[in-house]
Order: C-alpha cells, then structure tokens, then sequence
C-alpha cells in the first residue's frame, strides 16, 4: 500500500514538486487556496481536501510551500490549520522561504502537540523543480532529517545539511535569494552599460556564462536577462521583494551591514511600484535597469 503524505500549497513551485512525489509512488493529501490546480495531478493518486487540517489528518508527514510567513502560519496554527489534525510523532516538512524566527514559532507550536517540524527550504525556479533538479538545505532533529530522506530525494538532486537549530536551514536560504539578487542586478547593469556602447547583451551572457562566471546562475539567469525573456514567470518580482525584506531584517537583527542588501530591496520595491509585482523577478532586475538607462 502506497504511502500517503500531505501536501499544501500547489504554487509555481509546489506543483511540479506534487507531481514528483507522486511520480516516486506517493499518494497525496493536497490542499491549495486555488483547489483547480489540483486538477494537474494525477487525481488517481491524489485527494482533494478542503482545508490543511483535513490534508494532514492520518499521515506521517505533510510538505507545506506557501510563499508567506503569515500564510503558512495560519495554515499550521490557524482555525483549519494542520495542527488541528496531525497525529502525534508525524513531521511537518517545510520548504518555502521563511523566515528564521516562523520556524523557531513553529517548532514550539508542534513541540505543544507532540508533532515535530523540519525545516527544508529548496532552490530552483519551476522548470528544475519539474525536472527534479532543486537543491535543499535542511536543519532540525538529526533522526527527522535521517527519515524523511526518501521524501527529500524525490523532489531534488542533493540534499545539504546545516544542522539542528531550526532557523539555520531559513538563513541559508535567505543567503542564498541575497546572492542570487545581487547577481542579477550585476548582469543587468554589466549587459546594459554593452548595449549602451554598441554590444548584443547575448553575447557578452554567452561570452561570461562560459568562460568567467561559469556557473549555473550567471548562465540561466544571465540569459533571461540579456534576451529581455521575462515570461513564463517562475517566480514574482513580489515574494522577491519579501525576501529581500527578510534578508536587511536579518541584517539589521545580527548588526550585519549589507548595503548590497538595501540595493536590491530598492530595485524589487521599484519594480513593485511600476506595477510589475506579478511578474518574474528577473525582469524586475534586467528591465529595471534597462528602464533607468533609457532602453
């Protein structure tokens, strides 16, 4: 008999991860605020619940990727949330980008219940997460992470460890979005300033996605942002912002100066500002900086 896990947020990221764990032979509990994008699962292999409580009744383990902090704490703690349902000694895995001090909450809240909490947040926009390809950072209990292996391995290609203090995982993440902000506001200034001076930005992506700055985020990214390719949005200029929101939030907590930090908070708030919220976050960088140079 399959295993059944729950599973609650169904998202430009959540869904592909869904279909993944049902591609490994897991059947799921799916909850999402939109329950239409439920229909692009394999509904043989799935239940459609009306609430988180009732996607996390009888499993032993529920996998939330809700973007928000709020949102994902009134979906644990909140009138139908799943702490309401879910049975002594069952994990709740989650793997959205939070930050450190909600998951410090959670874990007290499902200590108080006798359930566990297990942070692993992920990296990777939709199209590796399609593929299986997505990195996670994990922290918590060693003997939760240890279990709850099987279930990680199906949704990505490596699985990092930072150790038992339930934030740490959060701040890895949050370190993480920062580095990839800031690269993408170098791209868009350095491939502006070539097109400003009669150069294909193309080329200079190619030419530095392949020789200096080989690497996965100078090469995807940097393509995006050179062919001005904004669409299909993986993910929104928006909950970019809020994680640059929590990354000068950390900064400021641990006294960390971080003027890069405050650069990209402002590109993301611009392009919120102009009405681009929803679109992906790389074209809040590359036509951001385009728009300022009069592109």
């Amino acid at each position: 008999m399959k295993e059944k896990i729950g599973f609650i947020g169904l998202g430009n990221m959540g869904l592909p991860m869904a279909k993944n764990l049902i591609k490994a032979g897991y059947q799921l509990q799916v909850y999402n605020r939109t329950i239409l994008k439920a229909d692009e699962l394999d509904q043989a292999e799935i239940t459609v619940c009306k609430s988180p409580e009732e996607a996390a009744t009888e499993v032993k383990y529920v996998v939330t990727m809700l973007a928000q902090d709020d949102i994902l704490e009134e979906a644990v703690s909140g009138e139908n949330g799943l702490l309401k349902s879910l049975k002594k000694g069952a994990v709740h895995i989650s793997m959205s980008s939070i930050s450190p001090e909600t998951s410090v909450k959670l874990t007290v809240l499902h200590q108080q219940t006798g359930t566990h909490y297990l942070t692993a947040p992920v990296f990777g926009r939709p199209e590796a997460a399609a593929a299986q390809k997505l990195w996670i950072c994990t922290s918590g209990n060693s003997t939760l992470k240890e279990a709850a292996k099987p279930i990680l391995e199906s949704m990505s290609q490596g699985i990092f460890d930072f150790g038992e203090e339930p934030g740490s995982a959060n701040v890895v993440k949050i370190a993480g979005n920062f580095m990839i902000m800031a690269s993408m506001e170098m791209m868009a200034e350095a491939f502006t300033l070539g097109e400003k001076n009669g150069l294909d930005p193309k080329k200079l992506a190619e030419f530095f996605g392949s020789t200096l700055f080989n690497a996965p985020i100078y090469q995807n990214y940097g393509k995006l942002i050179a062919n001005k390719q904004y669409e299909p949005v993986g993910f929104k200029a928006r909950l970019g912002y809020k994680d640059a929101r929590l990354a000068l939030a950390l900064s400021q907590k641990s006294e960390t100066p971080m003027p890069f930090a405050a650069a990209v908070h402002n590109r993301l708030l611009t392009a919120i500002a102009k009405g681009w919220g929803d679109r992906d976050w790389v074209e809040g960088f590359g036509h951001g900086v385009t728009d300022d140079a009069g592109l």
